[in-house]
């Protein structure tokens, strides 16, 4: 990674990576980067990977499908998204994706303005060396995930009750 007067240069394979569940998010640019202007990641989404429903109360959140296909509710909309689509989700709606092929997906996620990054960075587990699957979220996981959302203005909502 390259950073000068010039611009910001993060070339293929690098980038700050944390795995978020079984899937990679592996950031390009992050608010220190851009004046806090925005943050810019990659992720892999794994065969039933994703998020759950949730809303932002800070940022507004765009996404990319750079391969596979995607899975995306927007408030009460659901729609399938392929290569080459584009969502964008603004803050306070309820959103969320899910891979729901056998086929690892690939996605941009933008959030406008940065901050994301830091709950990814204090929830997920870094990635350093090289990159192997992991395993399934933990109770102690999905707790830590729970609890500090709210810190980072982050609202999951939880499953119906049965």
């Amino acid at each position: 990674m390259t950073i000068d007067q010039s611009g910001l240069v993060v070339q293929s394979g690098e980038g700050r990576s944390y795995y978020f569940g079984q899937d990679l998010y592996t950031f390009k640019a992050i608010g220190e980067e851009t004046g806090e202007a925005y943050a810019l990641c990659e992720v892999i989404v794994a065969p039933s990977g994703g998020t759950p429903p949730h809303r932002h109360t800070r940022e507004n959140e765009s996404f990319y499908v750079q391969d596979g296909e995607i899975e995306f509710q927007l408030d009460d909309r659901t729609l399938v998204a392929t290569a080459g689509t584009f969502l964008h989700s603004p803050k306070g709606q309820l959103h969320r994706f899910t891979n729901t092929t056998a086929t690892p997906a690939k996605i941009l996620v933008w959030v406008t303005p940065a901050g994301f990054e830091k709950f990814i960075a204090e929830v997920g587990k870094a990635v350093n060396g090289q990159i192997t699957p992991v395993a399934s979220l933990s109770s102690e996981d999905l707790n830590k995930i729970l609890t500090t959302a709210p810190k980072y203005g982050i609202e999951i909502i939880p499953p119906p009750s049965e």
